[in-house]
């Protein structure tokens, strides 16, 4: 059974940091690009940045780049997020999510599978 498990997630003040993690488990994760979603208050899903199957690959949506940098650790089955300075249009649920094709990581990807979510509120 596929199971992503995002945590990290939390209140910060504009301009902070926070680094969240997805762990993976019931596939091969080294075999597959993975990426980052999220969804704002009232709004749809918005694609984050997507990361090829060795990590040698890298994609971001132009409102986080610069600012956030995806990363995995193919040992630990590990997808991770950096988050630096945060801005309160950054405030959003962010989910993990599988793609059905294992090469594909940019933002018209298909998922199969999502994590739960984890909240991250950005206010003084």
């Amino acid at each position: 059974e596929v199971q992503l498990v995002e945590s990290g997630g939390g209140l910060v003040q504009p301009g902070g940091s926070l680094r969240l993690s997805c762990a993976a488990s019931g596939f091969t994760f080294s075999g597959y690009s993975m990426s980052w979603v999220r969804q704002a208050p009232g709004k749809g899903l918005e694609w984050v940045s997507g990361i090829g199957s060795g990590g040698g690959r890298t994609d971001y949506a132009d409102s986080v780049k610069g600012r956030f940098s995806i990363s995995r650790d193919n040992a630990k089955n590990t997808l991770y997020l950096q988050m630096n300075s945060l801005k309160p249009e950054d405030t959003a649920v962010y989910y993990c999510a599988k793609p059905v094709r294992a090469y594909d990581l940019g933002s018209t990807t298909e998922y199969d599978y999502w994590g739960q979510g984890t909240q991250v509120t950005v206010s003084s």
